[in-house]
């Protein structure tokens, strides 16, 4: 069953195209993991593959439009799924959101359908935050 998930959107105090910089390599998102993470997840420039609770994750680059939206899709997971990652310039930075899209079942749509939502909107929240020189507390303040 698709189901599809948008978060809030947020201001982020950042331009644009740094913005999507920061997201295009995936091997970098690995380094601002905390390090009690980091050994559950490896990357390169175009994959990330992670071990979550005894799943492996693997997902993949599968579009990049320069300054605007990078779309990730699994490459390995228990279920197909895509993330879109959009930046949009605004004066005062950018106009950051995420879109999840996933081929779930009623009983897993029903069990994770509003924490998928919630959590996007933490990680949204995490990011602005990060931007105006806050310190989130990672993972609880983002999902």
């Amino acid at each position: 069953m698709a189901a599809h998930y948008e978060s809030k959107h947020g201001t982020v105090a950042i331009p644009a195209e740094q913005l999507y910089m920061s997201f295009t390599d995936l091997s970098m998102l690995v380094h601002a993991l905390p390090q009690q993470y980091r050994d559950a997840v490896t990357a390169d420039y175009d994959s990330l593959k992670a071990t979550v609770q005894g799943f492996t994750i693997s997902v993949k680059v599968a579009e990049r439009v320069p300054y605007r939206l990078i779309r990730i899709e699994d490459d390995e997971a228990p279920f197909h799924f895509g993330v879109t990652l959009h930046f949009d310039p605004v004066p005062e930075g950018t106009d950051f959101s995420i879109e999840v899209d996933a081929e779930l079942n009623f009983m897993m749509k029903a069990m994770l359908g509003g924490r998928i939502k919630e959590g996007l909107d933490k990680a949204v929240d995490g990011l602005v935050a990060v931007s105006q020189g806050k310190n989130p507390q990672f993972p609880s303040d983002l999902g």
